[in-house]
């Protein structure tokens, strides 16, 4: 029955088919095959059953015919797949000579050049930092994350700026209250304002690192060199529009910019940058009183990566007649893809406008970088030893500083009083020493008083502190050198009463001879406990009494708390106007062999073991004698080693 349709087909040659046959109809071939083969399948068992009843001989095996050998088919898919090349190369060769109906200008994407490429990729990565920075606020509020552009920078009015709670004391003299209420008195910020916190951080840390590493126009040179830079206001607003707004009126603009290379390891910097108290105590010269208010992330688990916290300080200038400066800002710490760490504070002070408020800081901070010295370079690890890192600092604040005394005008417009240059340095100083102490303290002396009760390591009762700060026509470094030295100490020094101060221990405390710890004995029954300090833009010498009997009970194991401390001493600032001409960097303010020094003297005595006694008029006498008296006696003894 299907013999003959065997044979009819098999008079075709499978290759003529195969030529005869177009590539859209192989799928239908391929169907006719599967049922033909299923119709013979079924007639030979039909037949078979039949030829089972009546023995007839077995026919002979007939022989099947395929249409397509293996060889075939695999030329059938190689067609299929050039057709698919050819279509593929075809639309490409559309999309790349499209152009607009429009304009008539070209349309394709084209290949993407590397900056765009870089732009594309710095893009994604400001996306998930947002994302993530928004998943924090996710916990404290249930919206998403809102624009802070549209905050007022606008500040009410100020009063004209004079000391906090001052009256008018006896003699000439300025009595004083507790300041900085302001920093007691902030609470931690709204629900509504920590999605805005959050944003503004991300865009100060953008901020910081333009502002560290961009060159000119945004910095201008003032110098032949390159080494001294001045912030091109117009240029910064046009490169950053993003911010706390314009400047306020009546503010002026400080900004400045520091590199060095300081002896410490990166982790070590991170921490004290990210610990309020380690913080406050590394740079106590800057920074008088400092609390964190509310930690809004403490980052990534085993550093501080990604941490967030917002805090409020007060930073000062060791002289009653630079009023301190207030702020309430967020700290935002990141470390970057290429191992650079970054942390960067901005002003708060738009969310929460006050009249007292003189002071905001821009996108403020610092970049930390490890040097090339073999050590992993990026890696957090707190077994690292300390190695070099490259710091940058940038100092970006706006102020109103009328209340700044015509004596220090031209140290603080330099940036010398709180710009970056005095932030490196007392970083430098203090990768070869311990910690800083600093004294507070023209003719007018300046008293405050405080009632010390429980607090361990001072005297209780009635404290009377006093400070004055003067001119003297003498390079900072001959000054630093006379005061520290306790051969020229009975010069000045009342305790010694002119007699002979021997030096009992010296305790080096830096690569600079003057960082040095010294116990100095006066007479049988007093010692002195001093510790000399010195960097690029100022020096201490801080100096307090100490009985005998307390000193031998620590040095033999005893709690140093047990030892009551008043510290007094100097703090010695060069004038600015020598600043950067000489030769001798490194020592006392950056010194040279001309410019004259700020000092200020700051004295603590305990007027009455009593805390609830009252102040006496002949206490505050005998106070504003002592610093006079001292104030000559210097006055006479560098006068006469000048001349």
């Amino acid at each position: 029955m299907f013999q003959s349709n065997l044979m009819e087909a098999g008079q075709f040659h499978p290759l003529e088919m195969m030529q005869n046959t177009s590539e859209s109809d192989v799928p239908r071939i391929r169907e006719d095959e599967c049922f033909e083969s299923a119709t013979k399948s079924g007639s030979e068992n039909h037949e078979g059953g039949a030829a089972s009843g009546d023995e007839q001989e077995p026919r002979p095996k007939r022989k099947r015919y395929h249409r397509h050998t293996q060889h075939q088919i695999q030329e059938m898919e190689a067609a299929e797949n050039e057709k698919l090349r050819t279509d593929n190369m075809r639309y490409r060769e559309a999309l790349s000579n499209a152009s607009c109906p429009n304009c008539g200008g070209p349309t394709a994407i084209g290949e993407m050049s590397f900056d765009e490429h870089h732009l594309r990729l710095e893009n994604g990565r400001l996306r998930e930092e947002i994302d993530r920075i928004s998943a924090i606020a996710a916990k404290y509020v249930g919206k998403p994350v809102v624009n802070y552009s549209n905050i007022s920078a606008s500040l009410p009015p100020r009063p004209e700026i004079g000391f906090v709670g001052n009256q008018q004391g006896i003699g000439g003299m300025e009595m004083y209250g507790t300041s900085g209420d302001i920093l007691r008195s902030i609470s931690g910020p709204t629900e509504a304002d920590k999605p805005i916190i959050i944003e503004l951080a991300v865009a100060a840390m953008e901020e910081l690192i333009g502002m560290a590493q961009m060159g000119d126009p945004l910095w201008l040179s003032t110098t032949l060199d390159g080494a001294g830079t001045v912030l091109n206001e117009d240029e910064y607003v046009r490169t950053f529009p993003r911010g706390i707004g314009p400047k306020p009126n009546g503010f002026k603009c400080e900004a400045s910019r520091e590199t060095s290379v300081v002896i410490m390891n990166h982790v070590n910097l991170v921490e004290i940058l990210m610990d309020v108290n380690q913080w406050s105590m590394v740079f106590a010269g800057i920074v008088s009183r400092a609390m964190t208010v509310e930690v809004l992330s403490t980052g990534v688990a085993g550093n501080y990566n990604g941490a967030l916290q917002v805090m409020t300080a007060e930073f000062q200038v060791p002289s009653p007649f630079v009023p301190t400066r207030e702020s309430y800002f967020v700290r935002y710490c990141k470390q970057h893809t290429d191992g650079t760490w970054a942390v960067v504070d901005v002003s708060l002070d738009n969310l929460r406008p006050s009249p007292s408020s003189r002071c905001r800081r821009r996108p403020s901070g610092c970049l930390i970088q490890e040097m090339p010295n073999g050590y992993s370079k990026g890696a957090y690890c707190a077994s690292v030893a300390n190695i070099n890192i490259a710091v940058t600092w940038v100092e970006h604040v706006e102020v109103d500083d009328r209340g700044v005394h015509d004596l220090y005008k031209q140290l603080v417009s330099t940036g010398n009083a709180f710009g970056a240059k005095r932030w490196v340095a007392t970083l430098d100083r203090q990768s070869h020493t311990w910690t800083t102490l600093s004294g507070t303290g023209s003719d007018d002396v300046r008293v405050m008083t405080r009632k010390s009760v429980d607090d361990p390591g001072r005297p209780p009762g009635i404290v009377l502190s006093a400070a004055t700060s003067f001119w003297l026509p003498v390079p900072p470094k001959q000054v630093f050198d006379f005061l520290r030295d306790e051969n020229s100490r009975n010069e000045w020094d009342i305790l010694s009463n002119g007699g002979v101060v021997q030096e009992m221990a010296h305790i080096a405390n830096g690569r600079d001879t003057g960082n040095c710890v010294s116990l100095l004995r006066v007479n049988s029954n007093m010692l002195i406990l001093q510790e000399s300090l010195t960097d690029s833009t100022g020096s201490f010498v801080i100096y307090a009494p100490v009985d005998i009997v307390a000193m031998n009970v620590v040095l033999n194991g005893g709690d140093p708390d047990y030892v009551a401390l008043l510290p007094s001493g100097f703090a010695i600032l060069p004038d600015g106007n020598a600043i950067g001409n000489g030769e001798n960097g490194g020592q006392a303010g950056g010194g040279s062999s001309g410019g004259g020094s700020l000092l200020t003297v700051a004295f603590q005595i305990l007027v009455d073991s009593v805390p609830t006694a009252k102040l006496s008029l002949g206490s505050v006498a005998t106070v504003n004698s002592l610093i006079a008296c001292t104030v000559e006696r210097i006055k006479a003894s560098l006068s006469g080693e000048g001349a």
